[in-house]
C-alpha cells in the first residue's frame, strides 16, 4: 500500500534532521533553519484534516453500500415477482426472494461494518501516530532552539564583558591624557613656585659649601708643603 501524503511529509522531516550540520560544541545537537522547519510542520499540520476526511469519507460510504444493497435485494425481488407467474406460486417465489434479499442484506451488511471498523481504526492510529511524531519533532526542535539560546547568551555575555574592560581601559588612558592636555591653572601654579624657591637657596648653600670646601683643601696641603 502506498505510504499516505502524511508519512511523506514525516519522511521529508525525518531526511531534513539527518542532513542537518552537528552543533560545534556538542555532536547530539544541530543547528536547523527555522523557516525550513516551519515550512515542514506547516505543510504536517495542513495535510493531517485531509487525511482524516479522506477516512470520514469512507465511513460515509457504508451508507451507499447499504442502499446499493437494499437496491440489489429489491430488484431480486422485482425479478422473482416477474417469474413467479411462469414458474412456481407467489408464495415460494417471495420466500425465495426475501431469503435472497436478506442474504445480500447480510453480506452488505457485514461488508459494510468491516469496512467501517477498518477504516476507523487507520483513521484513529494515522491521527496517534501524527499527533506522536509531531510532538517529538516539536520536542526535538524545542532543544534545539533552547541550546542555541543559551549557547549565544554565555558568548554574548562574555562578549559584553571583554567589551567592557576594553572600554574600561580607553576611559582610564582618556583621563591620563587629560591631565596633559588640561593642565592646572596659573593661580595654583604660585604656591608650587614658592615652595620651589627655598628648594633653589638650599641648593646654593651646599653649592657654596662645597666650594669651601674645595678652597680649603688646597691650603691644608700647602701647609704640609
Amino acid at each position: 500500500m502506498a505510504n499516505s501524503e502524511i508519512e511523506d511529509i514525516i519522511d521529508n522531516i525525518e531526511n531534513y534532521i539527518d542532513n542537518c550540520k552537528t552543533s560545534m560544541f556538542s555532536s547530539t545537537k544541530i543547528s536547523v533553519d527555522k523557516e525550513e522547519m516551519e515550512s515542514l510542520l506547516e505543510e504536517l499540520r495542513s495535510r493531517t484534516p485531509e487525511e482524516i476526511n479522506r477516512y470520514r469519507r469512507l465511513l460515509k460510504n457504508e451508507k451507499a453500500i447499504l442502499e446499493n444493497a437494499h437496491k440489489q435485494a429489491d430488484a431480486i425481488v422485482a425479478e422473482a415477482k416477474a417469474k413467479s407467474n411462469e414458474l412456481m406460486s407467489e408464495n415460494q417465489i417471495m420466500q425465495q426472494a426475501y431469503a435472497k434479499a436478506n442474504e445480500v442484506v447480510n453480506i452488505a451488511q457485514k461488508n459494510a461494518n468491516d469496512i467501517m471498523t477498518k477504516a476507523t481504526e487507520q483513521a484513529n492510529n494515522i491521527q496517534m501516530s501524527a499527533i506522536k511524531y509531531t510532538d517529538s519533532l516539536l520536542s526535538s526542535v524545542q532543544s534545539v532552539l533552547t541550546a542555541s539560546i543559551t549557547t549565544t547568551d554565555t558568548r554574548m555575555k562574555n562578549f559584553l564583558g571583554t567589551m567592557q574592560k576594553y572600554l574600561d581601559t580607553v576611559n582610564d588612558n582618556r583621563a591620563e591624557l587629560s591631565k596633559v592636555l588640561n593642565p592646572a591653572p596659573a593661580a595654583n601654579a604660585a604656591p608650587e613656585e614658592a615652595a620651589a624657591q627655598p628648594k633653589e637657596v638650599a641648593a646654593d648653600d651646599k653649592a657654596g659649601q662645597s666650594s669651601q670646601a674645595s678652597g680649603a683643601a688646597p691650603e691644608a696641603s700647602a701647609d704640609k708643603n
